[in-house]
């Protein structure tokens, strides 16, 4: 398109879910991929989100994993049930989060699986287009009053 000709209006719900279909593909390729590691999505993405901020209630580690709190519960009991967590009490009701010895292994093992599917994902684009990307996704993902 040339830079001084007016812009071809983009209908926002095909766009909306061009971005869900590539969200889609990625859990698929992602859980597919995890499992070969025993894990799944879900229980990875905990497992980094407790990795990143150790200590944490189940509230803050449910919003940083984008699930509701009795979810996030009901995942972080199966994590201890496999031994991938710990749940410590901390200052009055508080429990905190921490990961094992056996969670930071099955985290490793994740974090080069995720890493090869995502690079694989991402790989039709160059450096230049990744980085505008992000920052698309960022400039639109960050809090709006609106929302």
């Amino acid at each position: 398109m040339d830079p001084g000709s007016p812009a071809v209006p983009v209908d926002v719900e095909e766009l909306g879910r061009a971005v869900k279909e590539a969200q889609y593909r990625h859990h698929r390729a992602l859980d597919t991929r995890l499992a070969a590691v025993g894990t799944t999505l879900a229980q990875w993405d905990a497992l980094r989100a407790i990795a990143r901020t150790p200590g944490a209630s189940a509230h803050e580690l449910a919003v940083a994993t984008f699930q509701g709190d009795q979810s996030f519960g009901t995942l972080a009991s199966r994590l201890a049930a496999q031994h991938l967590i710990e749940r410590r009490p901390g200052r009055g009701r508080r429990i905190e989060h921490h990961l094992t010895e056996t969670g930071e292994q099955v985290l490793k093992a994740g974090r080069t699986v995720t890493r090869d599917a995502l690079a694989t994902s991402f790989d039709p684009l160059d450096e230049g287009e990744r980085a505008a990307l992000l920052g698309l996704l960022r400039r639109i993902g960050a809090p709006s009053e609106g929302l």
